[in-house]
């Protein structure tokens, strides 16, 4: 049985959420209530020393970095459709892991998490420049084609999809 701890507001519990659901995978969620910071106590330290959410249990296998359960979900359930193993594909596909862990992270999380969550520790205008621009390169290279690589969807198209609407939510500047 698969489990997925995680909060109804994080993107990144949202796209593995939306892969379990792609993949048409039974799962049992358990939500983390990082506003009472359950996500800070040793129960779920244990399952995630670092803290965050999402944490996914598959059997005796416990994963943690949303984008590290979607290369697992994809390679153990979804195959090649989703993470291809040609070199050069795979490699556009962890490309986009990387930006959504570096400059999606950096601009539209950030800047979400300062404005809907208040997390004033955040450096807003640094946060709102990159969401800038990563979100006109987005833009950009999506004004060609529907999908960020291969012509399909694949796991680079979840893990960054989460952040590029949400600006307009908290109308970014």
């Amino acid at each position: 049985m698969i489990t997925l701890y995680g909060h109804e507001l994080s993107g990144n519990t949202y796209k593995v959420r939306l892969f379990l659901e792609l993949l048409h995978l039974e799962y049992e969620y358990k939500p983390v209530d990082l506003m009472k910071g359950e996500h800070k106590q040793p129960p779920y330290l244990a399952l995630n020393p670092f803290g965050q959410v999402p944490t996914l249990v598959d059997g005796d296998r416990v994963l943690q970095d949303a984008q590290a359960i979607l290369v697992y979900l994809a390679r153990k359930y979804g195959g090649d459709t989703w993470l291809p193993t040609d070199a050069v594909a795979l490699s556009q596909v962890v490309r986009w892991l990387s930006v959504t862990a570096g400059e999606v992270r950096q601009g539209p999380e950030n800047a979400r998490l300062y404005h809907l969550f208040g997390v004033k520790a955040i450096n807003i205008e640094r946060a709102t420049e990159k969401a800038h621009l990563i979100l006109q390169q987005l833009d950009d290279y999506l004004s060609d084609r529907s999908w960020l690589e291969l012509d399909r969807p694949t796991i680079a198209d979840l893990a960054v999809f989460p952040y590029v609407p949400w600006p307009q939510m908290v109308r970014l500047p």
